[in-house]
Order: C-alpha cells, then sequence, then structure tokens
C-alpha cells in the first residue's frame, strides 16, 4: 500500500536512509552496552553492573523506536547484523579493560558520537526533506542521548 503522508518519497527515502545508519549505530550501542554489563569487573561491580542494565533497557526501547520510524516513513528497517555493520559510523572494537572507567569512557564516546550525527540531521530532515515529525523525533532522542552521556561524564570525575 502506498504511504501517503506529505513528505514526498524521494524525502521519505533519504531520510529512511540515515534513520537506517541511526539504527545501526543504535544497535551497535546496544550490543556494547549490553557488553559492559555482562563483562564488568571492579569494586564497584554491583551498582555499575545496575546502571549499565538500566542503560541496556533504555537501549533496547530506542533501537525499536527508531526502527519503527522507518516503517512509519513506509521503508523497512535494516535488521541484520552484517547490515548494521556496515551502517554504523560506531566501532565495535574493544581494546580496553573491563573496568567501570573504562567502559563508561567507550560507552560516553558512543553517546556523544550519536548526538553528533543526530544534531547534523535535525534541520537537513525538517528544511530540505519537509520531514519535521522525524526532525522532532530526533530532537528528543538526542535530549536522551545528552542525559545519559553526561551521566555517564558524571561517573568519570
Amino acid at each position: 500500500m502506498k504511504t501517503s503522508i506529505g513528505i514526498s518519497a524521494e524525502n521519505r527515502e533519504v531520510v529512511a536512509h540515515q534513520l537506517a545508519k541511526l539504527l545501526a549505530d543504535e544497535f551497535v550501542l546496544y550490543t556494547k552496552t549490553l557488553n559492559a554489563h555482562w563483562n564488568l569487573e571492579g569494586m564497584d561491580f554491583h551498582s555499575v553492573h545496575l546502571y549499565f542494565e538500566e542503560l541496556y533497557n533504555q537501549s533496547a526501547e530506542i533501537v525499536d523506536d527508531v526502527a519503527e520510524r522507518i516503517r512509519q516513513l513506509g521503508h523497512y528497517a535494516p535488521a541484520t547484523l552484517k547490515n548494521f555493520l556496515q551502517l554504523t559510523h560506531l566501532t565495535e572494537q574493544d581494546e580496553d579493560g573491563n573496568d567501570s572507567r573504562s567502559l563508561i569512557k567507550k560507552l560516553l564516546n558512543d553517546h556523544e558520537s550519536i548526538i553528533d550525527f543526530i544534531r547534523a540531521n535535525i534541520d537537513e530532515f525538517a528544511e530540505a526533506h519537509k520531514d519535521a515529525g522525524t526532525s522532532d523525533y530526533i530532537t528528543g532522542l538526542m535530549e536522551k542521548h545528552e542525559k545519559i552521556a553526561w551521566m555517564l561524564r558524571a561517573h568519570l570525575k
């Protein structure tokens, strides 16, 4: 069935492609957050382990929301690890330790990378592609990442 939501097919395709990149980033971050939760070691294990659980639950919700936004635009969400690894801006390299400080730094870096990517698309979606809805959606998503980044930064002081 044809998607008729007041945005041209061409604009919806461009926006959906950018959202697919965002979805890939979000899924890789979700996986890295699970890794942090599962493999954390150190004196602060219990409290940070619980915090990472909270973060991966938030991440899972974000992944689902981004995929659903792509579907709302009439496109299919990429849903394979191969696709995610081809589309992501993040790396799944894991060279540091499993202490809370190392893991928090890695997660913070990824949240900040996603914030930069989202910020670069907010005006583009609204102005160039006439999709105020997705622009608004990713603005809210950026704010969630900014709050998480602030909290991760606070752990490092």
